[in-house]
């Protein structure tokens, strides 16, 4: 049987509004980009060796009906006003043959920052416990060179996508989302 390990992916993000939730998420699918795929949610390991592709390149793989493994997070609501947002984050050790660890979050009453920055942490503090390392964040980020030192020689690099919107003003259900999509080939 063959293992099925994704080579590439990329991170892509939309919101959507709609007076039915489920089209609203269809919406933001659509702005995503990813709206002709059948997706199916996946957990949060990014595999050694895989190449992270910008969404454009990114999104010129897919074909209408294609099988899509996504990690997501989303977030809906019909509250006018009411933030809402979701951010995928990612924590890839320097050593590329070694696998990441991808984090999904989602939630209320955060911008897209915070809600990135999270999603960053949470991805680096899931990679360094399967390393048997705690980690802070807070300590072990080093701001000026842009990733994390865990353990002794141990780098991780990090990075998110994160949508964050406030609900309709009209309450149309709002939906956001972020993803990393896997690519097969």
């Amino acid at each position: 049987m063959e293992k099925i390990v994704p080579k590439r992916m990329f991170f892509t993000k939309g919101v959507g509004y709609h007076r039915n939730k489920l089209q609203s998420f269809e919406l933001a699918l659509r702005d995503a980009g990813i709206e002709k795929c059948n997706l199916v949610t996946i957990s949060s390991i990014m595999p050694p060796d895989c190449k992270i592709l910008s969404k454009s390149e990114g999104l010129k793989c897919l074909v209408p009906g294609q099988i899509t493994f996504v990690v997501l997070a989303r977030e809906s609501t019909n509250e006018p006003s009411r933030l809402i947002t979701a951010a995928v984050g990612l924590a890839q050790p320097k050593d590329k043959n070694q696998y990441g660890y991808i984090s999904e979050h989602h939630g209320f009453g955060q911008n897209a920052r915070q809600s990135g920055d999270f999603a960053e942490d949470l991805a680096a503090t899931m990679l360094a416990s399967t390393l048997g390392i705690e980690l802070d964040p807070d300590q072990a980020w080093d701001e000026r060179k842009q990733h994390y030192v865990a353990g002794k020689d141990r780098l991780f690099v990090s990075r998110s996508i994160a949508k964050a919107a406030h609900g309709h003003k009209d309450g149309l259900w709002t939906t956001v989302l972020a993803c990393a999509v896997m690519l097969l080939v």
